[in-house]
């Protein structure tokens, strides 16, 4: 612990002595262990709790013992000293920082088994479905083993399967999964149809990839309706247009303008006189800006793939197909459009939540990651946690070379083969990461070309991740991979059953490159963290050009004189100071945008907890039946021969369909708002000032207007014995939804891609 004393300090000491009180409950632990190794299941359960009888653990210590006997019956798993610290962290509320390998799955489970002997609903969130699945399997024994029930969330269950899941006391479910099931909730018009239930504590795996680095993505659920497809030949037209000369993009690829050449050209071909008049500023000039948008912005095997026929998005922070996600707004059937495919139909915005806010949602909130003392400052800051240090079981082997760092892209891209395939003829394995599908391929191709076999893992084999990930540590094994941030599959030296483990070590264990440094350390370390589990040897090397984005973004308006060798190599203290330098920035810049979004979100953010709150009333309550018949006391009189009970479901769902549809109708004016804020500076107001202004004004008018909205049906729609005809007079709810993550962070983007483009990098 020695090594993060200056960390504690500046702590202000808390920390630190929660550490010396954490490892003292711990030897405690190791005492009673031996005395209660002597009792059978049935009493050491009932001795469990018998210990949190009142809701709190009266003896930490001996808890911790009984969990890690239960942990060694059922699994065969006994928890290390530096585990068990984990878990009593967990249980007092930290995120706990342990490096990767070290047993963070067995720790997360004996937290939440611990924290559910309390009395309290635990939900374990992951990052996928698959470690959901695998995690609750897994550790369903230990669960068990004291009554409790365990029960995992996945994509492909239906509302029955997740509703009986969710009445589990330990929950596993990825993070996605969980907040879009808190959307759907939110639709529903009987409590009955909803599937979750308020759960106590959240313990979250990669806390800092959930609570910071995709914090603020919104998890958003649509419906459907017509959408803005580019129809007939715009998407051909469009494809024919050249950037700079057609069109232009911004610096940070997020947005593309038409010139006035372009306009021109599009006109013409179209056969129009104006995309700007009256005629085409909100149908055709809409199509045109979508298909140039999926033409010049997304791009195939970076963005989205194409698989069966369908586009499908990739979740760029973690390699990954983003299942049942889409674009809003018609850009989804614009790529479609694009690729040649059937375009399916638009739909609006439903409601939407960020990840910050559902994590807002638990009493209680733990986690875990290797990389949370990078990130104390934004998990003090935005969610009031602290961080604990878990020290290794066994001390660190890797070497961690330095950054080689060349002139140019090209030359680094060649170096990093040549790299690779020193280290294949060696026999020691070597894992790559890569920051896209397209630098994964290109990469795998250039080795395969010097008769390199390769195994690649990147959005378009996902399927395939726990055994390609379970064979990297094998002797002359090389793994091509996108983001490994929570791949949750341990690196074994020797292969998954690690046969060759003593040849491995002898070669020097896994070697890990990063083909160029991400937009913060922590994403480094977390590939960097793949080598040298559990005390193992490895190498870390990361290679590094000054045509790299987080080069050219973090040094914007800055430069470097350097003198490279014939190779390109650039050896120099200087400028590798330069690189850090740079990084530093683009961290800065992320945390300023976090905090600014944070700012912006926050607002809405309460403003959702009074929608809930309102939502919740009229669906328990007879609230919408009075307040209707009261403001229309000659209707109520009218539908006096109906079924009491009716006439207050049917109210209910009058109140909800207007209450729903004006908060959809707020979150997309918001959303307009956002966009144009920043003008507010030019007649020198604050635009985060302007901003909270507008949406206390317009929640305001969505509250009163949702009332009479409701009032003005009650009045006219058919109510009958089978209720209120809603769908009759032209207000049905969509009868098909689906859901998608939105990111816009705006220094997310690939290692290469946007300075290089795409094509032959590795050549």
């Amino acid at each position: 612990m020695a090594g993060f004393d200056w960390f504690w300090k500046a702590l202000g000491g808390k920390q630190g002595r929660n550490q010396k009180r954490s490892l003292a409950i711990v030897d405690q632990a190791e005492v009673h262990t031996r005395d209660l190794e002597a009792l059978d299941d049935a009493h050491l359960a009932a001795r469990a709790r018998t210990l949190v009888g009142d809701g709190t653990p009266q003896d930490p210590a001996e808890l911790l013992a009984v969990l890690g006997i239960a942990a060694h019956r059922t699994l065969g798993m006994r928890p290390f000293p530096v585990q068990s610290q984990a878990v009593l962290r967990l249980i007092e509320g930290d995120v706990v920082h342990m490096a990767t390998g070290e047993g963070k799955t067995l720790v997360g489970a004996m937290a939440a088994t611990g924290l559910g002997l309390q009395g309290k609903t635990v939900h374990s969130i992951t990052i996928n479905d698959y470690l959901a699945v695998r995690d609750a399997e897994w550790m369903r024994p230990l669960v068990e083993f004291f009554g409790l029930s365990v029960g995992a969330i996945s994509e492909t269950m239906t509302p029955e399967q997740r509703r009986e899941a969710y009445r589990c006391d330990v929950v596993y479910g990825s993070v996605s999964e969980i907040g879009f099931d808190v959307l759907r909730d939110q639709l529903t018009t009987r409590r009955s149809d909803a599937v979750q239930r308020r759960a106590d504590v959240a313990i979250i795996d990669e806390a800092d990839s959930v609570l910071v680095d995709e914090a603020l993505v919104p998890l958003v659920l649509a419906g459907n309706q017509p959408g803005h497809a580019p129809r007939g030949k715009i998407t051909e037209v469009v494809r024919r247009l050249k950037e700079n000369d057609h069109y232009t993009v911004s610096e940070d690829r997020r947005n593309v303008f038409l010139t006035d050449k372009g306009a021109t050209a599009l006109e013409q071909a179209l056969g129009i006189t104006s995309l700007y008049d009256d005629d085409h500023v909100g149908t055709t000039l809409v199509q045109v800006n979508l298909a140039l948008h999926a033409q010049a912005l997304l791009i195939r095997d970076i963005h989205y793939i194409v698989r069966d026929g369908k586009v499908q998005l990739i979740d760029a922070s973690r390699g990954r197909v983003a299942d049942l996600q889409r674009w809003p707004d018609g850009l989804q059937a614009a790529v479609e459009a694009k690729e040649g495919l059937a375009v399916t139909e638009g739909g609006r915005i439903l409601d939407t939540i960020t990840l910050q806010a559902l994590v807002g949602r638990y009493p209680m909130v733990c986690g875990m990651t290797g990389t949370a003392v990078e990130a104390t400052d934004q998990l003090r800051t935005f969610y009031d946690l602290h961080v604990s240090v878990i020290e290794r079981n066994n001390p660190l082997k890797r070497f961690d070379e330095a950054d080689r760092i060349y002139a140019t892209m090209a030359e680094k891209n060649r170096a990093i083969v040549e790299e690779i395939a020193h280290l294949h003829h060696t026999g020691q394995p070597v894992l790559v990461g890569t920051h896209d599908v397209a630098e994964s391929e290109e990469l795998a191709d250039a080795l395969r070309d010097l008769d390199i076999n390769v195994s690649v893992l990147n959005a378009k084999n996902d399927a395939e991740e726990a055994r390609i990930i379970a064979e990297a540590g094998d002797i002359g094994r090389v793994t091509v991979s996108t983001q490994m941030a929570g791949r949750g599959t341990d690196i074994r030296l020797g292969g998954p059953d690690e046969s060759n483990y003593d040849q491995v070590v002898e070669l020097g264990g896994l070697a890990v490159i990063g083909t160029a440094r991400h937009r913060t350390s922590r994403l480094d370390n977390q590939l960097r963290g793949r080598a040298g589990r559990q005390g193992d040897p490895g190498l870390s090397l990361f290679f590094v050009s000054l045509q790299d984005d987080v080069v050219v973004t973090g040094g914007a308006g800055e430069s470097v004189t350097a003198q490279p060798d014939a190779t390109g190599l650039i050896d120099s203290n200087r400028v590798r100071d330069w690189v850090a330098h740079c990084q530093r920035v683009t961290e800065g810049q992320l945390l300023e945008i976090h905090s600014q979004t944070w700012k912006y979100n926050k607002l809405l953010a309460d403003q959702r907890v009074i929608i809930d709150e309102r939502r919740a009333r009229l669906l328990d309550t007879d609230l919408a039946w009075q307040e209707l018949s009261e403001r229309a006391p000659e209707r109520a009189g009218e539908l006096a021969a109906v079924d009491r009970e009716v006439l207050e479901q049917a109210a209910r769902e009058i109140m909800l369909y207007h209450l729903d549809l004006n908060w959809s109708e707020h979150l997309a004016l918001m959303d307009d708002v956002r966009e144009s804020i920043h003008l507010r500076a030019i007649a020198r107001e604050t635009p985060l000032d302007e901003y909270h202004r507008i949406a206390v004004r317009e929640f305001k008018t969505l509250a009163q207007q949702a009332v009479d909205d409701a009032v003005e049906t009650f009045r006219s729609v058919v109510i009958d014995d089978r209720g209120a005809h809603l769908d009759d007079a032209g207000l049905a709810r969509p009868s098909a939804t689906w859901t998608y993550m939105v990111s816009d962070n705006p220094l997310a983007g690939s290692g290469n891609s946007v300075i290089s483009g795409i094509g032959n990098i590795f050549r």
